[in-house]
């Protein structure tokens, strides 16, 4: 029979506390209870009982009288340590102040880092089931060609989820783009949401205040409002039962649920059944095609325990079969856990997709504003250690005379990470209260900022702050804890040699070099970056946007605001577009050309005659559109840009042979009118694709384009803002000038090179204190050297250069080992990731360089200066 054991820690335990007469007895006594307990209650019971006598015997009568005298000894030592730690904090006040200024600006930073993080780590955590939630994910694929990976779906996907596999509980589909002017009475306002199907409410956990949460969704034309978008509509009137229209169209309100929270990816004002939109598009027959993936996003709740290796097994297994129905077109299906989507991987959607009005940052982003984050906290923590080991030098003494009364390695540890501790606890304060003021500046920061957190204060995030600041002092104190716990009783009434870590370095030099090396690339890296973003800005896109307004018409019909844009002298021209393009728009379609098997994926944008002259696009070849279709069945002319061309070899690569040619662009035959030169259609960190125009229909959304013309831009906006309140007094007015759309398309590299200029400002700042203090302690300790050489005939000249020389040479090797670095890392990695990037110049590499060694001599010359200009007999007196 297997022969059942105590659990040995336990054993070990009683061991250790009790007393060495009665150790034999008391271990016998709970074997002898163990092995009756295995026989009656069972083994795992017995050994829990074990462990309860263990500690139940551990009384005054049982406990060694060493281990009451240790413990005790423990307790007056702890309280020695944060006397003599305060006693010396106030001792050097000087050093004190820069230790713990340094780690408050630094902890601000990290302070802010854990509550955008506790914020990030909040989405979706209040749906009952999140833990088990899964997204299905796309990977489209054309003529073997990868078209990427996509957040989104079809809604063929989920029927075939619900039918063939097996393990899953729940399945539900969004489908984004419901939006319009609800209409109750005299109340009008507008409202957006998302079309879906009652599996919602199995799937995620949004409570329902009124009406069945099974039935709500399922009849068409049934609509669910969130609480505040019924008491806007409503007001204190009960909204289930009656009816609302949305753009002609009437809808029963069938439930009244909760406000979504702030902390969701999935953010609406209402819901439709999606069975309305199937009985809307009841004769598209790409409704409910496999390869149509882009307006849907599904998900999934497995079962309890269910086999996720399984499930995914099937999936694979049924976009194989679904895939051999068109073999010029390749899905492959994954899955994305829902507390992976805020935080995860970036995935490709539609405009206006489910995923897309939710807030989104890559992992990649994190780790980069931790790691800034984690260099900007160490360079404090450098601080301290140089400081501190400088400082403690004349601190040896007290070491020595405390190993010889008894104190060991431990105890001088502790008596240093005490001290760390302290300083730490003290700038967390200071921290907190950079906190709050810099808290409202990260969240205005950016827009995106504001929709995604905020930043709020919990107890949780209390707790963070606190072990946080904990940490801080650990690592600030370790090493010099471990450089003088080594430190013998006799060698401390002498002299302590320095510990090497380089051939010829110090430690403290070494940490120096460390931290300017640091602060020379946080400071050059702002400096390419920055100039990068304005070569970006400046950028020629291919096309004019001086001086152009960009009207967004909110689906109304721009007929009105046409016409009075006509009448107003400002305005020397007006074009109408579907989208607004070089800011990260797409509209796409598939193209061909003779053989109906090679197919691309083309960039369109649907525009009026007027788009191109007024943006100053140039034609090499072929002329405008001369038709105006009134409806997408009309359209049949087109404008390729070169690339169109090349792809499809159209008339030998010759665009004026190419006209007259005729391609097939999503099903429909289309003659080629005209060749633009190629230009910018997405971002200038894509490389330029194929791009086409097709003429703008009544039946398209609108943007209009105004050519402003005056001194008084601001006046002429006005104007035009009063003219849309005479078209539409509900909606806002939304418009932008092109130049600033280009702007906000690349605010998230803006937003990185705000951070990473505020981190360079807190690293110089971080790094010059701790250069000043160490100048000033060279500068106490060398008095007397300096009084010497003042009485040989030594000049003030020649002792600020005795005295900065070191520090100087530091500096060079600082700047030697982080220019060539910055310079390969931006050519390297950054770099070609954007096409049409400008060269790194020199003047961008030496003018941090140039900034750190301005700080550096202004903090050393002070110091060595008024050392110099000491009167050397006091001075000497005094020694």
């Amino acid at each position: 029979m297997k022969q059942h054991q105590p659990p040995a820690w336990a054993q070990r335990f009683v061991e250790w506390y009790c007393k060495p007469g009665l150790v034999e007895d008391l271990t016998g006594d709970l074997h002898e209870c163990f092995e009756r307990n295995v026989a009656t209650i069972g083994p795992r019971r017995a050994k829990l009982v074990y462990i309860i006598d263990a500690f139940k015997f551990f009384r005054s009568y049982t406990v060694r009288k060493s281990l009451f005298a240790h413990l005790f000894m423990n307790r007056t030592m702890i309280g020695s340590y944060v006397k003599t730690s305060g006693r010396n904090i106030l001792r050097n006040k000087l050093f004190s102040f820069i230790n713990i200024l340094g780690l408050a600006i630094s902890m601000s930073v990290g302070l802010l880092l854990i509550a955008f993080l506790l914020d990030l780590r909040t989405y979706d955590r209040f749906h009952e089931n999140g833990g088990r939630i899964q997204r299905v994910t796309s990977i489209f694929s054309s003529n073997n060609e990868q078209g990427g990976k996509f957040a989104t779906a079809s809604i063929k996907t989920a029927r075939l989820i619900r039918e063939k596999v097996a393990g899953i509980e729940a399945v539900t589909t969004i489908k984004n783009d419901f939006s319009g002017d609800a209409k109750v009475g005299g109340n009008e306002l507008p409202i957006k949401g998302y079309w879906a199907e009652p599996s919602l409410f199995r799937v995620f956990t949004f409570p329902m205040l009124q009406g069945d949460p099974a039935t709500a969704l399922k009849a068409p034309y049934s609509i669910v409002l969130t609480e505040s978008a019924a008491t806007k509509l409503f007001g204190d009137q009960t909204a289930l039962g009656k009816a609302i229209e949305v753009d002609s169209m009437v809808y029963q309100v069938t439930g009244v649920m909760k406000d979504v929270p702030f902390f969701s990816h999935l953010r609406f004002e209402a819901l439709v059944s999606l069975s309305t939109a199937e009985q809307m598009q009841n004769s598209d027959p790409g409704f409910g095609a496999w390869t149509n993936i882009w307006p849907y996003s599904v998900y999934l709740l497995p079962s309890k325990n269910a086999d996720m290796a399984a499930i995914r097994t099937q999936l694979d297994a049924l976009a194989k079969e679904e895939n051999l129905a068109d073999k010029n077109t390749r899905i492959q299906l994954e899955l994305l856990p829902l507390f992976d989507i805020v935080v995860g991987e970036s995935l490709r959607q539609s405009e206006g997709g489910p995923g897309f009005t939710g807030p989104h940052l890559s992992p990649t982003v994190l780790w980069i504003l931790g790691a800034l984050a984690l260099i900007v906290i160490l360079s404090a923590c450098f601080n301290y250690t140089n400081l501190s080991i400088a400082r403690a030098m004349r601190r040896v003494k007290e070491i020595g005379l405390r190993k010889a009364i008894g104190a060991g390695k431990n105890e001088v540890r502790l008596q240093f990470l005490a001290e760390a501790v302290m300083i730490s606890m003290a700038a967390l304060l200071l921290s907190f209260l950079l906190f709050l003021a810099l808290r409202p500046l990260l969240i205005n920061m950016a827009p995106e900022m504001q929709r995604m957190v905020k930043l709020d204060l919990s107890p949780a995030m209390v707790l963070a702050f606190i072990v946080f600041s904990v940490i801080v002092g650990v690592v600030a104190g370790f090493l010099p804890a471990v450089f003088f716990s080594k430190v013998s009783a006799i060698n401390a009434f002498g002299n302590v040699s320095p510990v090497k870590t380089f051939r010829h370095l110090t430690l403290r030099r070494a940490l120096v070099v460390i931290q300017y090396t640091v602060t020379l690339i946080f400071i050059t890296t702002t400096a390419i970056g920055y100039v990068q973003y304005k070569n970006i800005l400046a950028f020629d896109l291919g096309f004019n946007t001086t001086n152009i307004l960009n009207i967004n018409m909110l689906d109304n019909k721009p007929d009105a605001m046409l016409q009075a844009l006509g009448e107003m002298p400002e305005v020397t021209g007006v074009s109408r577009s579907l989208i607004t393009t070089g800011v990260g728009n797409a509209w796409g379609g598939n193209m061909k050309y003779r053989d109906s098997r090679d197919s691309q994926l083309v960039l369109t944008n649907h525009v009026d005659e007027n788009y191109l002259p007024l943006h100053d696009y140039k034609l090499v070849a072929g002329g405008n559109f001369v038709a105006r279709p009134a409806s997408a069945e009309a359209v049949s002319e087109v404008i390729v840009n070169q690339q169109v061309v090349k792809r499809f070899h159209i008339a030998g690569n010759d665009p004026q042979k190419a006209i007259g040619e005729q391609i097939t662009l999503n099903g429909r035959k289309m003659t080629i009118v005209g060749v633009m030169q190629d230009f910018h259609y997405g971002k200038v960190d894509n490389l330029i694709g194929p791009v086409a125009f097709t003429p703008w229909t009544p039946e398209d959304r609108t943007i209009l384009s105004a050519k402003i013309h005056g001194a008084d831009m601001p006046a002429a906006v006005a104007k035009i803002e009063a003219a849309w309140r005479q078209t539409d007094r509900i909606h806002p007015f939304t418009a932008e000038f092109y130049d600033e759309e280009i702007e906000q398309a690349y605010s998230e590299f803006s937003t990185m090179i705000k951070i990473i200029g505020f981190l360079s400002f807190l690293a110089i700042s971080i790094a010059s204190m701790g250069l000043f203090g160490m100048v000033v302690f060279t500068t106490e300790t060398r008095l007397r050297e300096i009084g010497i050489r003042k009485v040989m005939g030594a000049g003030a000249g020649n002792l600020i250069f005795l005295l900065s020389r070191g520090f100087l040479s530091l500096l060079s090797i600082s700047a030697f080992i982080a220019l060539p670095a910055t310079y390969l890392f931006f050519n390297l990695f950054v770099l070609p990731n954007f096409p049409y990037h400008t060269p790194v110049q020199f003047t961008e590499l030496f003018s941090g360089l140039l900034v750190v060694l301005f700080i550096a001599f202004v903090m050393i010359g002070s110091q060595t200066l008024k050392a110099a200009r000491s009167n050397p007999v006091a001075v000497l007196k005094r020694e």
